[in-house]
């Protein structure tokens, strides 16, 4: 077997890149929160200050295997996601291990770290802890419907389920762009998105409002560590997989990062104004227009 060490070096040193993109963008993401609170807000190393004592900090409590492989399994389908995602479009460097049918892996990745989450959950002897699950898989699962429905719409559009396919498409203009050649299908997904990156009024599971806030509460230490680490990470790579299927990929990393700024930031904006949803509301919100946006956009294929 032979293996590529250029490929292995520069998809390590793009992890690296979308690591520390990500810590940078959740900082300005909570500045921004703040000046619009009218308070200072953090400085902006405050998210590699926390990394850094969070993996310091051993735990000496047991919960059992699982509870300590949900971090793991959440981390993992961050990563995941990364590595089966096309960066930079036209650079060989920076495709990682994108292959022809590439889409509908993304999408298990997506579903994976939910799932790892769930099943760790469980087993922290919190008593509450399945309300949490019920909520999170809850809602999910709406926001999976009508963003596999846009998805489904765009891999008929193009006949592919290559992301990189979808991107060449996407080539020759911003009118050729996925939110113009079809607007109901980016309609669906954007307003999923929403749901997706977690922020108000789809945060559930954490309802940072309130004293407990889910995983934080019970994952602590190295753990906690971990579920920061992919945060930063997957964050920045959904912003990138909407970029590349809705808004014409990035041809350079500073295209890459000031498009993932902006659509990570519609869900921040978002949140800003509206207050959190309860769990019936935000799941019959994502059982409406999402899901007619996305009916539509199949049908007038």
């Amino acid at each position: 077997m032979n293996i590529d060490f250029n490929k292995l070096f520069f998809t390590f040193l793009g992890l690296m890149i979308v690591l520390n993109w990500g810590l940078l963008m959740s900082a300005l993401m909570r500045k921004i929160g703040a000046r619009v609170a009218k308070r200072y807000g953090i400085p902006w190393f405050q998210p590699w200050v926390d990394l850094v004592k969070n993996y310091a900090i051993r735990s000496q409590i047991t919960h059992g295997v699982m509870f300590y492989l949900g971090p793991v399994f959440r981390l993992s389908g961050g990563v995941g996601l990364f590595l089966f995602m096309p960066m930079v479009f036209g650079s060989d460097l920076w495709t990682n291990f994108s292959f022809k049918g590439d889409l509908i892996l993304i999408l298990y990745f997506q579903f994976f770290g939910m799932l790892g989450m769930a099943l760790g959950a469980g087993e922290g002897g919190q008593p509450h802890s399945f309300i949490g699950i019920s909520r999170g898989l809850s809602q999910f699962t709406t926001i999976e419907v009508p963003m596999t429905l846009a998805v489904i719409a765009i891999a008929v559009q193009y006949q592919t389920l290559s992301i990189s396919d979808i991107v060449a498409a996407q080539q020759g203009g911003i009118m050729n762009w996925t939110v113009f050649t079809n607007p109901f299908a980016t309609a669906a997904a954007m307003l999923s998105v929403l749901g997706a990156f977690g922020h108000s009024p789809f945060n559930l599971v954490k309802a940072p409002n309130e004293i407990p806030i889910g995983p934080p509460t019970e994952y602590h230490g190295t753990y906690l560590g971990v579920l920061r680490t992919n945060a930063a990470i997957l964050h920045v790579v959904e912003a990138v997989l909407f970029m590349n299927l809705f808004f014409g990929g990035a041809t350079t990393w500073i295209e890459l990062i000031v498009k993932s700024f902006l659509i990570y930031f519609w869900s921040v904006f978002v949140g800003m104004v509206f207050p959190r949803f309860r769990i019936e509301q935000s799941v019959a919100w994502f059982l409406k227009i999402p899901l007619i946006l996305g009916i539509i956009a199949i049908i007038l294929l």
